[in-house]
């Protein structure tokens, strides 16, 4: 914890108090090194579509606890310095050093510490975190705080335009810049005339949506040159501007003329040689709407919309009919978006130095033109204890900290822009945020869209955002409140009134809300309080960003404020493979809902072979919805989504990173009730993403053999199997039933036929059954793969079902679940099986025998692996798997490739994380982070 005292101390305004720092999570004479356990590894990525090398580094430091994943994002991503040359980073300890070390001068050369003690506390303090996974700072402050390259530690940006040429072109060249330096950026452009308007010259007015074709080619290159990832860009537009309905209808037009060009031989996909011919696909475009509209909307009334020079109304349109246009579009293409104006500026602290009109592209940092904030995110899973509560106390203290360095890494930060420095030093907007949330609440035992969950996470993040705001007037005392503060006093501390008073209104539901929700109280009272005598030092504390790169650096499962994406997903192994795993918040929350070792370990068993609960065994159904993810059987629905979202946004100071990812089959109306709705709960923000909405096919890795104007009929062809084949027979029995199981293989290796005989001859169930073994041989023949098949037909139920007589499958829930279960245990190789959940006894037994499942234990899987497969043909080792990653790895549980594109480095396909995507193989985002 840390407490002020006065100080003189260099930078220090005089008789001000500095911060005195406790060791909360460091032990006196101990570095935090020296308590954990390093180890040497070989980081080599590569790209699994053409098995090139995408980088090598031998020999990287890390700590044993660290996953592969986590280790390999970090080596590629942010150790500096050329490859292979002796000044390459090549320790976790290098790399922190490098940060923390920075931060600790700044702070100790700008008055923040009492004294060199409390300076060497807080760096010890803020190591351990970062060592230890408790929080990250944002991606651009491992790029370049202490090198020699720019110190630029934001991520976010907002940039500003006028209605002139000057500012128009200015407009690109800045957004150009910060593209480059990896970084996102955002902007209103409603000041610019419409088309309807008239140049002082007497000609007409271009309009905003032309400059958006200039721009939006500019950041096409920059993506397509760039290596640190894409250009992220959003595009904002005033309801009541005369051009709005053309802004509304600019990508759905373009996605209607995508499918025409696919449909006429083009290559569309996401990353197709004829895709940049499209325009508008760099960006993501939200609508601003006001109260005033919204109002009109909900009374079927007329609304005008405004000329921009005189404010006159040039037209009246129906309300109703253009927030129709609105979903219509969004259903056809996920664009636009909306951006609820009046809320966002209510909340506004430095309303006096200007509305706040835009956003940057994920939508979370919302303040002034031309401003900028960096980001920290804490692992939310790191402040649960051991018996299911969360360590309030120690996570206001890591609050504390982080928080105080955020403040300190403005002193001595580089920005972009002369005009976005002018305003970040004089506003010192932060963004504290957090991710793990839907680990969190799946291992407290809480559904997602829960009441209890709901309740806990407002808590949570009104702690957050009190603690911030509570630390920085402490910071005001030390160093000074923010430059705008004496001109915005008035309606910054009606704001602080305005998130304590929401925070007596959280509904609690359980002693962990209870205690959290009191502390957060004590917070904010505490906090005004002091604010009130010293002002402020941060304008803004707090946003939930999507947490993409830096959420796999902290090895979380869940990234932001999203739910789990799966129950199963891939875990990288050392070596360099990989395997399907249960998720370890799984176990965890099931021990918290009262199951016992026997039933936790059966239900696991079960969600492997399933990827979902429904039916595991022994699992009650009142509890299935602790388990409901964003994909798979059991997803959560949209609006659970807009509720999380609606629980914890009076607590954050700017708005939230997310999409609201709604089924191929959802009607425009309900895209409208989805965007009337949040308006009503009081989001700041809302976009939605319909599946199957847009024309890439992110799944495609068929070389294109046919000219693009050609369109080329497949026909599959048939293999018959040789008058001479191997063969074997098995006789089984299921629930008391006897069988026999004829199976014929090609010579050279694989199925080819199967007969089944149950029941009596001339019966109709053997009839049926020679039917089915018919149609699945020729089928077998035409090419369908036998784990097609399997994972139809496994875990059928219906009569005879029960124990059987095969020590490999002791219970089947059909005749047909057992005959393919055992099928695939004969003729397909692990890597296969192992994605289907169906091992061996023995497998089991070496899974048991090495720990595997346990919760929270290191386990070398890769040596479980090895112990295994040790029967397995060599040469399936070297064929390409079925999926790479957990995203693709849902997909074969579905049966369906979900929307999501290809990562641009690794080829990997990626997962949502807020409103942009990140790749779990390489770190890649789409977005900031």
């Amino acid at each position: 914890m840390t407490e002020t005292v006065t100080t003189g101390g260099k930078g220090a305004r005089k008789g001000k108090r500095g911060l005195a720092v406790s060791r909360v999570f460091t032990t006196e004479g101990v570095h935090p090194y020296d308590e954990v356990d390093w180890e040497k590894r070989d980081v080599v990525m590569t790209n699994w579509r053409d098995g090139s090398v995408n980088f090598e580094q031998r020999g990287v430091e890390f700590p044993d606890f660290w996953s592969v994943n986590a280790t390999n994002i970090v080596a590629s991503k942010y150790f500096r310095g050329a490859v292979g040359s002796p000044q390459r980073e090549h320790s976790l300890k290098q790399l922190i050093d490098r940060v923390v070390k920075t931060y600790v001068k700044a702070g100790t050369d700008n008055g923040y510490f009492a004294g060199a003690a409390d300076a060497e506390v807080f760096e010890h303090e803020l190591t351990w975190m970062l060592l230890h996974q408790v929080f990250s700072f944002n991606s651009p402050v491992w790029f370049n705080v202490g090198t020699a390259s720019k110190q630029q530690v934001s991520a976010c940006f907002i940039l500003a335009v006028d209605d002139n040429m000057d500012s128009i072109l200015n407009w690109y060249k800045e957004e150009g810049l910060i593209f480059k330096g990896g970084s996102g950026a955002g902007l209103n452009l409603s000041r610019i005339r419409s088309s309807r308007e008239l140049l002082s010259s007497g000609g007409t007015a271009s309009g905003p949506v032309s400059f958006m074709r200039g721009a939006d080619a500019s950041a096409g290159t920059i993506k397509s040159g760039g290596a640190t990832r894409r250009a992220a860009k959003m595009v904002v537009l005033d309801v009541d501007h005369p051009d709005i309905e053309e802004f509304i209808q600019t990508k759905a037009r373009e996605e209607k003329k995508i499918r025409v060009l696919r449909d006429a031989g083009f290559d569309m996909d996401l990353s197709g040689a004829d895709i940049s011919s499209v325009q508008y696909q760099n960006a993501n475009n939200s609508v601003r709407v006001s109260d005033e509209f919204m109002r009109a909307v909900e009374a079927g009334e007329d609304f005008g919309l405004r000329a921009r020079l005189t404010g006159e109304v040039l037209e009246r349109t129906d309300a109703k009919r253009l927030f129709h246009a609105m979903a219509q579009a969004a259903w056809e293409c996920a664009d636009p978006g909306l951006q609820y104006d009046d809320t966002i500026n209510d909340w506004h602290t430095c309303p006096e130095s200007g509305r706040i009109t835009a956003s940057n592209p994920c939508s979370e940092y919302m303040h002034l033109d031309n401003s900028s904030c960096n980001l920290a995110s804490l692992n939310l899973l790191k402040f649960l204890r051991d018996d299911g509560t969360f360590d309030a106390r120690v996570f206001v203290n890591a609050v504390e900290l982080i928080i105080t360095a955020m403040d300190i890494s403005i002193c001595f930060a580089d920005f972009p822009t002369e005009a976005i420095a002018d305003t970040t030093r004089k506003f010192r907007q932060l963004g504290i945020g957090y991710a793990n949330l839907g680990a969190l609440l799946m291992a407290t035992g809480h559904a997602y869209d829960s009441d209890g969950g709901r309740a806990l996470a407002a808590a949570i993040t009104s702690l957050m955002t009190a603690t911030s705001y509570r630390r920085s007037a402490e910071l005001a005392g030390v160093v000074g409140a923010y430059e705008g503060y004496a001109r915005n006093a008035e309606a910054h501390q009606r704001v602080m009134r305005k998130h304590s008073a929401a925070n007596d209104e959280i509904r609690t539901q359980h002693a962990n809300d209870v205690a959290v929700r009191e502390l957060a109280t004590k917070e904010w009272r505490r906090g005004i309080e002091v604010g009130e005598k010293n002002g402020w030092r941060n304008a803004q504390a707090s946003v939930l960003a999507p947490t993409g790169t830096i959420g796999f650096m902290m090895d979380c499962d869940t990234t932001g404020i999203e739910p789990d994406f799966s129950l199963v997903k891939f875990k990288k192994l050392v070596g360099g493979g990989s395997m399907q795993i249960v998720n370890q918040t799984v176990p965890r929350a099931l021990t918290a809902l009262g199951y016992l070792n026997e039933q936790v370990e059966a239900i696991v068993d079960y969600i492997a072979q399933h990827g979902h609960v429904v039916d595991a065994p022994g699992l009650r159904p009142e509890h299935y919805g602790v388990f409901d993810c964003a994909v798979g059987e059991r997803s959560i629905a949209p609006m659970g989504h807009v509720r999380m979202m609606a629980a914890v946004q009076p607590f954050i100071s700017g708005a939230i990173s997310k999409t609201v990812n709604m089924p191929e089959s959802a009607t425009v109306g309900e895209v409208e009730e989805i965007y009337f709705q949040g308006w009503k709960l009081g989001l700041k923000a809302l976009a939605i993403y319909r599946d199957n909405c847009k024309v890439g096919q992110p799944l495609s890795t068929a070389k294109k053999t046919a000219e693009p104007e050609k369109i080329v009929e497949y026909r599959p062809v048939r293999k018959r199997l040789p008058k001479k084949r191997p063969s074997q027979t098995l006789s089984f029995t299921v629930g008391g039933a006897e069988g026999y199981l004829h199976a014929g293989s090609y010579p050279d290796d694989g199925l080819g036929e199967i007969f089944v005989k149950l029941g009596k001859q001339g019966s109709t169930l053997a009839g049926v059954m020679d039917a089915f073994s018919m149609s699945i041989s020729v089928g077998l023949q035409y090419g369908i793969p036998l784990e097609f098949y399997v994972s139809k037909f496994s875990n059928l139920r219906f009569e005879p079902a029960g124990m059987t007589d095969d020590p490999d499958i002791r219970i089947a829930t059909s005749v047909l679940d057992y005959l393919f279960r055992r099928l695939a245990l004969d003729y397909l190789p692990y890597d296969k099986r192992a994605q289907l959940g169906i091992f061996t006894a023995s497998e089991r037994a070496a899974q048991v025998e090495a720990g595997y499942g346990a919760p929270s234990e290191n386990v070398d899987l890769e040596a479980l692996r090895s112990t295994v497969d040790s029967g397995m043909d060599r040469q399936a080792e070297d064929k390409p798997r079925a999926a790479h990653s957990t995203a693709e790895l849902m997909d074969l549980h579905l049966g369906k490739a979900a929307d999501a594109p290809l990562c641009m480095t690794c080829g990997t396909k990626m997962r949502p994380a807020g409103s942009c995507y990140a790749c779990e193989g390489c770190g890649a985002t789409s977005g900031c982070s």
